[in-house]
């Protein structure tokens, strides 16, 4: 099995404008995410995928695998599928480019789900992890996620779910963290697929795959690290970095 990260890379982020080459500590963000990537020895290859010459010269000049994207994107699975419809290939897993805190254990575990998934009945996979502060619950930044019993997706959503109608049933909240594993024909049917009404209303991709009946497993892990959506999350990302 032929695994491979991808790391999309837009460079004019509409909340946070050239946030990947802000620097954290010494380097820029993209490059922080890409090296973090390298380092946990899980892929066969690492590509950032990019439309920004700027961020291109930067991975190239550390002498990283960087590839321009040919066209514009709506978003960053578009981006990925466009660059890996060529190559050889079966299991892709989408690493952010704002996630300079991705770890080794949570990339095995997403891995780990193709490699027990001998009937294919997985499309794809993500990671969630368990949140109880209810303004991170109430936060439209964060992405919840509900699953059923065997933890496959139902929905996702930038408002809370479940909503707490009644307060005493004790519910868990899960957020999204957005690193995805994908085979590859899931991504390439992605690409291929018009965007739908509530992919379009929540702005969350991942719903595109749910509207068109795709099956996405979903890993808990415990590792929280930070996204950097905004100014305060690249200052949270330096004090954590120290």
């Amino acid at each position: 099995m032929k695994i491979i990260a991808m790391i999309p890379a837009r460079y004019s982020a509409t909340r946070f404008p050239g946030k990947l080459m802000k620097d954290l500590n010494g380097k820029p963000v993209i490059t922080r995410t890409y090296e973090a990537t390298v380092n946990t020895n899980l892929f066969d290859d690492v590509i950032v995928v990019t439309d920004s010459d700027i961020i291109y010269d930067e991975i190239s000049k550390i002498g990283g695998h960087v590839m321009m994207s040919q066209k514009e994107h709506e978003c960053g699975s578009d981006r990925i599928a466009e660059a890996v419809e060529d190559l050889d290939i079966d299991i892709v897993i989408n690493v952010q480019g704002d996630e300079p805190f991705t770890e080794v254990e949570s990339l095995k575990k997403l891995i780990q789900v193709f490699k027990e998934d001998k009937e294919q009945h997985v499309d794809l996979a993500s990671l969630m992890v368990h949140i109880t502060d209810w303004d991170e619950i109430k936060n439209p930044n964060t992405v919840k996620v509900i699953v059923d019993q065997n933890n496959f997706a139902l929905y996702f959503s930038r408002s809370p779910i479940p909503y707490p109608r009644d307060e005493t049933i004790s519910v868990n909240y899960y957020k999204h963290k957005g690193v995805y594993a994908f085979r590859k024909q899931a991504i390439l049917d992605f690409y291929k697929l018009p965007m739908l009404s509530l992919e379009a209303s929540e702005k969350i991709e991942c719903i595109r795959y749910l509207e068109y009946g795709k099956r996405i497993k979903m890993v808990e892990t415990n590792v929280q690290g930070v996204e950097i959506d905004t100014p305060e999350d690249l200052e949270r990302a330096k004090k954590l970095w120290k």
